[in-house]
């Protein structure tokens, strides 16, 4: 049996469901979701192993205007990814209208030679489905997309369509993973995008961009009934000591809600028990500032 192979990049501006399309076409929870604008920082590759095929999918921050160092590294890594694509999903909200964001990356894709396929997605929230023609043609005078597929990933509708396109686009060539893996990102990445996550969810909107989290320490061991514990160290760091009081909230509530939901969700992905350890710290204005980036894995190489 011959392999093949499809590499997928995934486009667009913030909260238009990247991140939960790439979750959804892989089958597991790779990629934090938040409503939050930025929630994805970073390029984020998913695999998906089916049969002779491996699906390559590399999910990317929301396109938007930078107002930080932070913000100038994540928009480069979305332009940097757009030109390694092979096929490219433009994802898009139909109940919003065009914005600026992506009439740029529009123009992006009309320099490449990669298949572009426009995915309007949140169709659930459309009360006049005839609405959508229109929808369409705006887009599609943007760009000339080989494909168009309206979806609602929240309700699992369409999805199935565009994972039929996706075969059809792959091409002959060898599995670059081991067919059984999810991501490439290690596993304290995983672990600290989890976090992340709970506290982006929980926290009110001016704190969360600044929020950064890392896993300090992590090792395995056996609990007494000889059950295997996991103990995760982690460090959440916020840009102004004022957010830090806001993150541990009043009589540490805050801080022991996000490390609750976290953990319920990290033993669930890792299937061990969890023994997990939060505490905040303060970096001033760290998006800002390249070394903090860097020693964060936010920056683009």
């Amino acid at each position: 049996m011959k392999t093949k192979n499809a590499f997928i990049t995934i486009v667009g501006k913030a909260n238009v469901g990247k991140s939960s399309l790439l979750n959804a076409l892989v089958g597991e929870k790779i990629a934090a979701v938040s409503s939050k604008p930025q929630t994805t920082r970073t390029k984020i590759t998913g695999v998906l192993t089916k049969d002779e095929t491996q699906f390559v999918f590399m999910d990317t921050p929301g396109v938007h205007k930078s107002h930080t160092k932070l913000s100038e590294h994540m928009n480069k890594a979305v332009a940097e990814t757009i030109s390694d694509g092979e096929i490219i999903l433009f994802v898009t909200d139909c109940s919003k209208k065009i914005s600026e964001a992506e009439k740029k990356l529009a123009e992006n894709f009309r320099k490449g030679k990669s298949k572009l396929i426009l995915i309007i997605n949140k169709i659930d929230l459309l009360g006049d489905k005839s609405k959508l023609v229109d929808v369409i043609a705006e887009y599609s005078s943007l760009c000339n997309f080989d494909e168009v597929i309206p979806v609602s990933v929240n309700e699992n509708d369409g999805l199935d369509i565009v994972m039929d396109i996706l075969s059809k686009s792959a091409v002959e060539g060898p599995h670059f993973f081991p067919d059984e893996t999810l991501t490439d990102q290690p596993e304290k990445v995983l672990m600290a995008e989890i976090i992340r996550e709970k506290a982006l969810n929980n926290l009110s909107d001016e704190i969360p961009h600044g929020i950064a989290v890392t896993i300090e320490e992590l090792k395995e061991r056996d609990n007494k009934s000889g059950e295997g514990v996991l103990d995760i160290s982690a460090y959440i760091y916020c840009e102004r000591e004022s957010h830090k009081g806001i993150v541990i909230g009043k009589n540490g509530r805050m801080l022991k809600k996000i490390g609750a939901e976290a953990r319920i969700e990290l033993e669930e992905f890792f299937q061990i028990k969890v023994n997990l350890q939060c505490w905040v710290k303060v970096k001033e204005g760290w998006r800002n500032r390249e070394g903090i980036i860097k020693n964060f894995g936010l920056s683009v190489k």
